[in-house]
Protein backbone atom coordinates (compact mmCIF):
# COMPACT_ATOMS: atom_id res chain seq x y z
CA UNK A 1 0.00 0.00 0.00
CA UNK A 2 1.46 3.66 -1.08
CA UNK A 3 1.88 6.03 1.75
CA UNK A 4 1.96 9.78 2.00
CA UNK A 5 2.59 12.11 4.71
CA UNK A 6 1.98 15.13 3.01
CA UNK A 7 -2.19 14.62 2.62
CA UNK A 8 -4.27 17.85 2.05
CA UNK A 9 -6.62 17.89 5.28
CA UNK A 10 -10.12 16.39 5.16
CA UNK A 11 -11.45 19.38 5.90
CA UNK A 12 -9.60 21.25 4.08
CA UNK A 13 -11.20 19.61 0.82
CA UNK A 14 -14.15 19.39 2.41
CA UNK A 15 -14.35 23.43 2.07
CA UNK A 16 -13.14 23.36 -1.61
CA UNK A 17 -16.21 20.90 -2.83
CA UNK A 18 -18.61 23.13 -0.32
CA UNK A 19 -17.54 25.94 -2.36
CA UNK A 20 -17.77 24.37 -5.52
CA UNK A 21 -21.57 23.52 -4.66
CA UNK A 22 -22.49 27.13 -4.19
CA UNK A 23 -21.72 28.31 -7.75
CA UNK A 24 -23.11 24.69 -9.26
CA UNK A 25 -26.06 25.95 -8.00
CA UNK A 26 -26.20 29.47 -9.56
CA UNK A 27 -24.61 27.92 -12.75
CA UNK A 28 -27.91 25.62 -12.68
CA UNK A 29 -25.56 22.28 -12.79
CA UNK A 30 -26.67 18.97 -10.92
CA UNK A 31 -22.94 18.26 -10.40
CA UNK A 32 -19.36 18.34 -11.83
CA UNK A 33 -17.13 16.23 -13.49
CA UNK A 34 -13.52 17.58 -12.70
CA UNK A 35 -10.77 16.26 -14.70
CA UNK A 36 -7.85 18.29 -15.17
CA UNK A 37 -4.79 17.56 -13.05
CA UNK A 38 -4.96 21.34 -11.17
CA UNK A 39 -8.23 21.37 -10.07
CA UNK A 40 -8.33 17.28 -9.56
CA UNK A 41 -5.50 17.81 -6.87
CA UNK A 42 -7.17 20.58 -5.92
CA UNK A 43 -10.32 19.22 -5.19
CA UNK A 44 -9.84 15.67 -3.86
CA UNK A 45 -6.14 16.02 -3.50
CA UNK A 46 -4.60 13.70 -5.61
CA UNK A 47 -3.22 13.78 -9.16
CA UNK A 48 -3.89 10.08 -9.95
CA UNK A 49 -5.39 9.38 -13.42
CA UNK A 50 -8.87 10.29 -12.34
CA UNK A 51 -12.55 11.83 -12.72
CA UNK A 52 -14.18 13.30 -9.87
CA UNK A 53 -17.73 14.19 -9.64
CA UNK A 54 -19.19 16.69 -7.30
CA UNK A 55 -23.12 16.63 -6.62
CA UNK A 56 -24.98 19.72 -6.41
CA UNK A 57 -25.67 17.35 -3.03
CA UNK A 58 -24.64 14.86 -1.91
CA UNK A 59 -20.74 13.51 -0.84
CA UNK A 60 -17.84 13.57 -3.89
CA UNK A 61 -17.04 10.08 -5.77
CA UNK A 62 -13.72 9.63 -7.07
CA UNK A 63 -13.40 7.14 -10.06
CA UNK A 64 -10.31 5.76 -10.20
CA UNK A 65 -8.37 4.44 -13.49
CA UNK A 66 -4.55 4.35 -12.18
CA UNK A 67 -3.45 4.09 -9.82
CA UNK A 68 -6.04 3.22 -7.01
CA UNK A 69 -4.48 2.78 -3.86
CA UNK A 70 -1.88 6.05 -4.09
CA UNK A 71 -5.17 7.79 -4.91
CA UNK A 72 -6.73 6.15 -1.49
CA UNK A 73 -4.06 6.89 0.55
CA UNK A 74 -3.62 10.70 -1.32
CA UNK A 75 -6.82 11.83 -1.16
CA UNK A 76 -9.26 12.58 2.02
CA UNK A 77 -12.55 12.10 -0.65
CA UNK A 78 -14.64 9.31 1.55
CA UNK A 79 -15.70 7.37 -1.65
CA UNK A 80 -13.42 5.89 -4.03
CA UNK A 81 -13.81 3.09 -6.82
CA UNK A 82 -12.35 1.98 -9.54
CA UNK A 83 -12.85 2.59 -12.91
CA UNK A 84 -11.50 0.82 -16.26
CA UNK A 85 -13.21 3.45 -19.08
CA UNK A 86 -14.28 6.96 -18.82
CA UNK A 87 -17.67 5.57 -20.46
CA UNK A 88 -18.58 3.80 -17.14
CA UNK A 89 -18.94 6.90 -15.19
CA UNK A 90 -22.91 7.37 -15.79
CA UNK A 91 -23.08 3.65 -14.63
CA UNK A 92 -20.29 4.07 -11.35
CA UNK A 93 -22.76 6.98 -10.69
CA UNK A 94 -26.24 4.90 -10.95
CA UNK A 95 -24.37 1.92 -8.65
CA UNK A 96 -23.27 4.33 -6.25
CA UNK A 97 -27.11 5.90 -6.07
CA UNK A 98 -26.45 9.19 -7.92
CA UNK A 99 -28.78 10.45 -10.49
CA UNK A 100 -27.60 11.04 -14.10
CA UNK A 101 -27.19 15.17 -14.07
CA UNK A 102 -29.67 17.01 -16.59
CA UNK A 103 -27.11 19.65 -16.33
CA UNK A 104 -23.17 18.58 -15.93
CA UNK A 105 -20.96 21.74 -15.20
CA UNK A 106 -16.77 20.80 -16.49
CA UNK A 107 -13.66 22.85 -17.10
CA UNK A 108 -14.40 23.65 -20.78
CA UNK A 109 -11.40 25.82 -20.61
CA UNK A 110 -9.36 23.37 -21.00
CA UNK A 111 -10.82 19.68 -21.68
CA UNK A 112 -10.00 18.77 -25.15
CA UNK A 113 -12.62 18.87 -27.87
CA UNK A 114 -12.61 15.48 -28.04
CA UNK A 115 -12.99 14.76 -24.45
CA UNK A 116 -16.19 17.33 -24.46
CA UNK A 117 -17.41 15.39 -27.36
CA UNK A 118 -16.78 12.12 -26.00
CA UNK A 119 -18.77 12.95 -22.63
CA UNK A 120 -21.66 14.55 -24.68
CA UNK A 121 -22.09 10.97 -26.01
CA UNK A 122 -21.41 8.96 -22.95
CA UNK A 123 -23.78 11.52 -20.91
CA UNK A 124 -26.80 11.66 -23.52
CA UNK A 125 -29.01 13.92 -22.69
CA UNK A 126 -27.09 16.03 -20.29
CA UNK A 127 -26.67 19.16 -20.91
CA UNK A 128 -22.95 20.18 -20.71
CA UNK A 129 -21.89 23.62 -19.09
CA UNK A 130 -18.76 25.22 -18.50
CA UNK A 131 -17.92 25.63 -14.55
CA UNK A 132 -14.06 26.56 -15.43
CA UNK A 133 -14.55 30.67 -14.22
CA UNK A 134 -16.40 29.46 -10.88
CA UNK A 135 -13.54 26.95 -9.98
CA UNK A 136 -10.90 29.66 -10.63
CA UNK A 137 -12.65 31.89 -8.65
CA UNK A 138 -12.74 29.77 -5.83
CA UNK A 139 -8.95 28.76 -6.14
CA UNK A 140 -7.74 32.21 -6.43
CA UNK A 141 -8.57 32.96 -3.26
CA UNK A 142 -6.00 31.24 -0.81
CA UNK A 143 -6.55 29.02 2.52
CA UNK A 144 -4.33 29.57 5.63
CA UNK A 145 -3.81 25.82 4.80
CA UNK A 146 -2.62 26.62 1.37
CA UNK A 147 -0.53 29.96 2.74
CA UNK A 148 1.24 28.13 4.96
CA UNK A 149 2.77 26.10 1.89
CA UNK A 150 3.32 29.00 -0.17
CA UNK A 151 5.03 31.26 2.43
CA UNK A 152 7.59 27.74 2.89
CA UNK A 153 7.96 27.80 -1.13
CA UNK A 154 9.07 31.22 -0.61
CA UNK A 155 11.26 30.32 1.81
CA UNK A 156 12.88 27.99 -0.37
CA UNK A 157 12.95 30.43 -3.21
CA UNK A 158 14.64 32.96 -0.96
CA UNK A 159 17.36 30.08 0.12
CA UNK A 160 17.62 28.83 -3.71
CA UNK A 161 18.91 32.73 -4.89
CA UNK A 162 21.35 33.29 -2.33
CA UNK A 163 22.86 30.71 -3.92
CA UNK A 164 22.98 31.20 -7.02
CA UNK A 165 26.23 33.69 -6.66
CA UNK A 166 28.69 30.96 -6.29
CA UNK A 167 27.74 29.72 -9.55
CA UNK A 168 27.92 32.64 -11.86
CA UNK A 169 31.36 32.79 -14.11
CA UNK A 170 32.01 34.84 -16.70
CA UNK A 171 31.66 33.17 -19.92
CA UNK A 172 29.78 30.23 -18.58
CA UNK A 173 27.12 29.47 -21.26
CA UNK A 174 23.10 30.50 -19.92
CA UNK A 175 22.17 26.98 -19.95
CA UNK A 176 24.95 25.60 -18.02
CA UNK A 177 24.14 28.28 -15.13
CA UNK A 178 20.61 27.21 -15.67
CA UNK A 179 21.28 23.47 -14.88
CA UNK A 180 23.66 24.33 -11.82
CA UNK A 181 20.70 26.57 -10.12
CA UNK A 182 18.06 24.15 -11.86
CA UNK A 183 19.92 21.26 -9.54
CA UNK A 184 20.02 23.36 -6.61
CA UNK A 185 16.37 23.76 -6.31
CA UNK A 186 15.80 20.10 -6.74
CA UNK A 187 17.83 19.81 -3.57
CA UNK A 188 15.87 21.93 -1.82
CA UNK A 189 12.48 20.24 -3.11
CA UNK A 190 11.66 21.82 -5.87
CA UNK A 191 8.74 19.05 -7.47
CA UNK A 192 9.84 19.76 -10.85
CA UNK A 193 6.52 19.93 -12.65
CA UNK A 194 5.71 23.10 -13.78
CA UNK A 195 1.50 23.66 -13.79
CA UNK A 196 -0.04 26.34 -16.88
CA UNK A 197 -3.32 26.94 -17.41
CA UNK A 198 -3.09 28.87 -20.62
CA UNK A 199 -3.75 26.13 -23.73
CA UNK A 200 -0.29 25.69 -25.47
CA UNK A 201 1.55 27.62 -22.33
CA UNK A 202 4.24 25.62 -21.00
CA UNK A 203 7.67 26.26 -19.07
CA UNK A 204 10.89 24.59 -17.24
CA UNK A 205 11.66 26.09 -13.91
CA UNK A 206 11.68 29.67 -15.57
CA UNK A 207 13.56 32.24 -17.67
CA UNK A 208 16.93 32.63 -17.17
CA UNK A 209 18.85 34.64 -20.19
CA UNK A 210 21.84 37.64 -20.15
CA UNK A 211 22.15 40.90 -21.94
CA UNK A 212 20.63 40.97 -25.13
CA UNK A 213 19.22 37.22 -25.33
CA UNK A 214 16.77 38.54 -22.21
CA UNK A 215 15.08 40.90 -24.36
CA UNK A 216 14.60 38.57 -27.37
CA UNK A 217 10.56 37.79 -27.35
CA UNK A 218 9.11 34.66 -27.12
CA UNK A 219 5.49 33.21 -27.64
CA UNK A 220 4.80 32.90 -23.56
CA UNK A 221 3.07 35.76 -22.23
CA UNK A 222 5.67 37.04 -20.07
CA UNK A 223 7.65 40.28 -20.72
CA UNK A 224 10.88 37.60 -21.21
CA UNK A 225 11.34 35.60 -23.62
CA UNK A 226 14.87 34.16 -24.62
CA UNK A 227 16.59 32.23 -27.42
CA UNK A 228 16.36 28.87 -25.50
CA UNK A 229 18.25 25.67 -27.13
CA UNK A 230 16.50 26.07 -30.05
CA UNK A 231 13.30 26.77 -31.96
CA UNK A 232 11.62 23.96 -30.55
CA UNK A 233 11.55 25.49 -27.14
CA UNK A 234 12.10 29.15 -28.03
CA UNK A 235 12.39 30.57 -24.46
CA UNK A 236 14.73 30.71 -21.83
CA UNK A 237 18.46 29.76 -21.39
CA UNK A 238 20.56 29.45 -24.64
CA UNK A 239 24.15 28.75 -25.27
CA UNK A 240 25.13 32.49 -25.31
CA UNK A 241 28.24 33.20 -22.87
CA UNK A 242 27.70 35.35 -20.29
CA UNK A 243 29.88 38.51 -20.06
CA UNK A 244 30.67 41.15 -17.74
CA UNK A 245 28.92 44.06 -16.88
CA UNK A 246 25.74 43.01 -18.43
CA UNK A 247 22.46 42.05 -16.52
CA UNK A 248 21.24 38.57 -15.72
CA UNK A 249 17.96 37.98 -15.22
CA UNK A 250 16.81 35.08 -13.00
CA UNK A 251 13.16 34.58 -13.32
CA UNK A 252 12.72 31.01 -11.69
CA UNK A 253 9.46 29.48 -9.88
CA UNK A 254 9.54 27.55 -6.93
CA UNK A 255 7.28 24.82 -6.71
CA UNK A 256 6.27 23.26 -3.42
CA UNK A 257 3.55 20.93 -2.80
CA UNK A 258 2.01 21.71 -5.69
CA UNK A 259 2.02 25.90 -4.94
CA UNK A 260 4.35 27.84 -6.70
CA UNK A 261 6.22 31.19 -5.94
CA UNK A 262 7.52 33.57 -8.38
CA UNK A 263 10.23 35.42 -8.18
CA UNK A 264 13.14 37.22 -10.50
CA UNK A 265 16.29 39.38 -9.35
CA UNK A 266 19.01 40.72 -11.50
CA UNK A 267 22.72 39.57 -11.08
CA UNK A 268 25.50 41.11 -12.99
CA UNK A 269 29.85 40.27 -13.49
CA UNK A 270 30.99 43.65 -11.60
CA UNK A 271 28.37 45.32 -11.45
CA UNK A 272 26.11 47.62 -14.16
CA UNK A 273 26.05 51.07 -15.27
CA UNK A 274 24.78 53.98 -13.65
CA UNK A 275 21.97 54.05 -16.66
CA UNK A 276 21.02 50.12 -15.76
CA UNK A 277 21.10 50.60 -12.37
CA UNK A 278 18.57 53.88 -12.64
CA UNK A 279 16.26 51.73 -14.64
CA UNK A 280 16.64 48.84 -11.82
CA UNK A 281 15.55 51.26 -9.65
CA UNK A 282 12.72 52.78 -11.38
CA UNK A 283 11.23 49.15 -11.21
CA UNK A 284 11.72 48.47 -7.49
CA UNK A 285 9.91 51.83 -6.97
CA UNK A 286 6.75 50.88 -9.18
CA UNK A 287 6.58 47.40 -7.00
CA UNK A 288 6.67 49.57 -3.90
CA UNK A 289 3.70 51.75 -5.53
CA UNK A 290 1.92 48.68 -5.77
CA UNK A 291 2.41 46.79 -2.74
CA UNK A 292 1.29 49.93 -1.12
CA UNK A 293 -1.79 50.71 -3.38
CA UNK A 294 -3.13 46.71 -3.88
CA UNK A 295 -5.91 46.80 -0.83
CA UNK A 296 -9.03 44.78 -0.43
CA UNK A 297 -11.63 46.39 -2.99
CA UNK A 298 -9.11 48.01 -5.43
CA UNK A 299 -9.35 46.84 -8.97
CA UNK A 300 -7.19 45.13 -10.80
CA UNK A 301 -6.98 47.19 -13.77
CA UNK A 302 -6.55 50.71 -11.60
CA UNK A 303 -3.27 49.27 -10.30
CA UNK A 304 -1.79 48.41 -13.91
CA UNK A 305 -2.98 51.93 -15.16
CA UNK A 306 -0.88 53.05 -11.91
CA UNK A 307 2.15 51.24 -12.82
CA UNK A 308 1.74 51.80 -16.32
CA UNK A 309 1.75 55.78 -15.95
CA UNK A 310 4.44 55.68 -13.19
CA UNK A 311 6.21 54.18 -15.97
CA UNK A 312 5.98 56.87 -17.73
CA UNK A 313 6.55 59.41 -15.43
CA UNK A 314 9.90 57.91 -14.73
CA UNK A 315 10.95 57.55 -18.51
CA UNK A 316 10.47 54.31 -19.29
CA UNK A 317 7.15 54.08 -20.91
CA UNK A 318 8.26 53.25 -24.09
CA UNK A 319 9.88 49.85 -22.62
CA UNK A 320 7.76 48.89 -19.48
CA UNK A 321 6.65 45.52 -19.55
CA UNK A 322 8.18 44.77 -23.46
CA UNK A 323 8.94 46.99 -26.58
CA UNK A 324 6.73 48.25 -29.52
CA UNK A 325 3.79 45.08 -30.39
CA UNK A 326 5.99 42.74 -28.11
CA UNK A 327 4.62 44.50 -24.85
CA UNK A 328 2.08 43.00 -22.93
CA UNK A 329 -0.57 44.88 -20.99
CA UNK A 330 -0.13 42.90 -17.45
CA UNK A 331 2.45 43.55 -14.16
CA UNK A 332 0.81 40.81 -12.16
CA UNK A 333 -0.69 37.32 -12.01
CA UNK A 334 -1.96 35.33 -8.97
CA UNK A 335 -0.40 31.80 -8.69
CA UNK A 336 -1.07 28.66 -6.47
CA UNK A 337 -1.46 25.74 -7.96
CA UNK A 338 -0.77 27.06 -11.45
CA UNK A 339 1.24 29.76 -12.52
CA UNK A 340 -1.49 31.52 -14.16
CA UNK A 341 -3.87 31.84 -11.99
CA UNK A 342 -6.72 34.61 -11.27
CA UNK A 343 -6.05 37.29 -10.50
CA UNK A 344 -4.66 39.23 -13.75
CA UNK A 345 -3.13 42.84 -12.90
CA UNK A 346 -4.18 43.71 -16.45
CA UNK A 347 -5.30 46.60 -18.35
CA UNK A 348 -9.02 46.73 -18.09
CA UNK A 349 -9.22 44.16 -14.72
CA UNK A 350 -12.59 44.95 -12.99
CA UNK A 351 -11.36 42.28 -10.57
CA UNK A 352 -11.23 43.57 -6.96
CA UNK A 353 -8.44 42.95 -4.62
CA UNK A 354 -9.36 40.59 -1.75
CA UNK A 355 -7.64 39.48 1.33
CA UNK A 356 -6.10 35.69 0.59
CA UNK A 357 -5.11 36.02 -2.75
CA UNK A 358 -1.37 35.80 -3.79
CA UNK A 359 0.03 37.70 -6.20
CA UNK A 360 3.08 37.83 -8.00
CA UNK A 361 4.16 41.62 -9.07
CA UNK A 362 6.60 41.81 -12.07
CA UNK A 363 7.76 44.98 -13.03
CA UNK A 364 10.24 44.87 -15.77
CA UNK A 365 12.10 47.10 -19.06
CA UNK A 366 13.12 45.60 -22.08
CA UNK A 367 15.72 46.89 -23.74
CA UNK A 368 15.64 45.20 -27.42
CA UNK A 369 19.52 44.21 -28.33
CA UNK A 370 20.65 45.32 -25.06
CA UNK A 371 19.24 43.58 -21.91
CA UNK A 372 16.39 43.77 -19.29
CA UNK A 373 16.20 44.56 -15.64
CA UNK A 374 13.12 44.48 -13.04
CA UNK A 375 11.71 42.76 -10.06
CA UNK A 376 9.13 39.94 -9.35
CA UNK A 377 7.83 38.97 -5.86
CA UNK A 378 4.84 37.00 -4.81
CA UNK A 379 2.46 38.25 -2.18
CA UNK A 380 -0.50 37.44 -0.07
CA UNK A 381 -2.92 39.67 0.34
CA UNK A 382 -4.43 40.64 3.83
CA UNK A 383 -6.28 43.49 4.73
CA UNK A 384 -3.45 46.23 4.89
CA UNK A 385 -2.34 45.53 1.41
CA UNK A 386 0.50 42.93 -0.16
CA UNK A 387 3.38 40.98 2.36
CA UNK A 388 5.87 39.97 0.05
CA UNK A 389 6.38 35.50 0.32
CA UNK A 390 10.19 36.34 -1.75
CA UNK A 391 12.40 38.94 0.58
CA UNK A 392 15.85 38.07 -1.13
CA UNK A 393 17.93 41.28 -1.91
CA UNK A 394 16.00 43.39 -4.31
CA UNK A 395 19.15 45.44 -5.91
CA UNK A 396 20.87 44.50 -8.15
CA UNK A 397 23.52 41.53 -6.82
CA UNK A 398 27.30 42.11 -7.79
CA UNK A 399 28.90 38.89 -8.51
Amino acid sequence: MFKTEEKVPAGEIDHRINRLRVHLEDAGADGALILQKADLFYFSGTAQDAHLYVPRDGDPLLMVRKDLDRAAAESPIGRIVPIKSPRQVPEILKQNGYAIPRSLGMELDVVPANLYLDNCRTFGGSGIVDVSHPIRLIRMVKSDYEIQILREAGKKADELYSGIREFITEGIPEVELAGKIEARARKLGHQGTIRMRLWGSEIFYGHLMAGPSAAVPSFLASPTGGTGTGPAVGQSAGFRPIGRGEPILVDYLFCYQGYISDQTRIFAIGGLSDDWCKAHGAMIEIQSLIRNEAKPGVKTGELYDMAVNRAAELGYGDHFMGAGPQRIRFIGHGTGIELDEYPFIAKGGQTPIEEGMCIAIEPKLIFPDKGVVGIENTHIVTGDGLIPLTVFEETIVRV
